[in-house]
């Protein structure tokens, strides 16, 4: 007599079904919590590392250009700046770095596909912390980001020249800020990061470490502007903060989303609204309907 291995016993197979029929969770799924993830610290640690080394995956596409195009020459910060391919291959790179981390922090939250990454990064509300109090609490931030930035900052930044570089770079930028930069900085510090670090050493230390592992993040982009880091260890705080209280990861990841969204939006706005000001300031009336009418037809 033939044996036919789906016949045999499985895990899968002993679970009962529900009253739909269907077969019921694991005990691992039912048992999924963001404060007690299946992951230790040590793979939250490395999970970190790679992301920060998937983050130089920009720099090594450049390589066969900056070969190629200024072979037996060094080139400058200034020259590089200046040189608008050399850029867009710097900013469009971002994209596969961001899939990569991706991909892997999938790896890690789901162990493959075995488990749920919407309960094991806590991607649901919790009331009374919804949707409307993040979005509250990303435009209080910003605005209080912006004057940090005003008070503190000034100085030009590496972002600043990225954006000046050329129209097609900011755009670029824009939409990455407000999409897959902060889906990817919140499942690796507020998800797998921080979830590993409270259990480990306590909420207190835990806020404290992924605020400055994020903040330190972003210095080389921002440096020397202090108003700038300052806002961004700001963000960091704030929203870790709502990762401790909530033991939610979607009012993190919405509260950045919004955040980042609104300076997506003046980045995008930017050249219209310095050329409606200047049409405005020497022609108040006609300057602005022909403005108006340019963009219309």
């Amino acid at each position: 007599m033939s044996i036919h291995p789906e016949s045999l016993p499985t895990e899968q197979n002993n679970r009962p079904p529900t009253a739909e029929g269907n077969l019921q969770p694991s005990p691992l799924q039912n048992q999924l919590d963001p404060n007690n993830p299946p992951w230790t610290l040590l793979q939250a640690i490395l999970t970190w590392v790679g992301s920060v080394a998937l983050l130089l995956l920009p720099q090594i596409l450049a390589i066969p250009y900056l070969v190629s195009h200024y072979r037996g020459t060094q080139p400058t910060s200034e020259i590089l700046f200046a040189d608008r391919t050399f850029i867009l291959i710097i900013v469009f790179g971002i994209v596969p770095a961001h899939a990569l981390i991706l991909l892997l922090a999938w790896g890690v939250v789901t162990r493959l596909g075995k488990i749920s990454w919407r309960k094991a990064l806590g991607w649901t509300w919790k009331p009374p912390f919804g949707l409307r109090e993040s979005v509250v609490v990303a435009i209080l931030l910003f605005i209080v980001a912006m004057v940090v930035i005003y008070t503190f900052g000034g100085q030009e930044t590496d972002l600043e020249r990225l954006l000046r570089s050329s129209r097609i770079a900011a755009l670029a930028i824009a939409v990455i800020a407000a999409t897959t930069a902060p889906l990817v900085e919140e499942i690796i510090y507020r998800g797998i990061l921080y979830s590993a670090l409270q259990r480990a050493v306590g909420p207190l230390l835990a806020i404290i470490v992924v605020t400055l592992m994020f903040a330190g993040l972003h210095v080389v982009q921002y440096w020397p502007d202090i108003g700038a880091i300052s806002a961004i260890a700001l963000l960091s705080l704030a929203i870790t903060v709502v990762r401790a209280r909530t033991g939610r990861l979607l009012p993190c990841f919405v509260i950045h989303l919004v955040f980042n969204g609104i300076q997506s939006l003046i980045i995008i706005l930017d050249p219209y609204v310095r050329a409606l000001y200047h049409l405005w300031r020497h022609d108040s009336v006609t300057g602005a309907v022909a403005w108006i009418w340019r963009c219309l037809g």
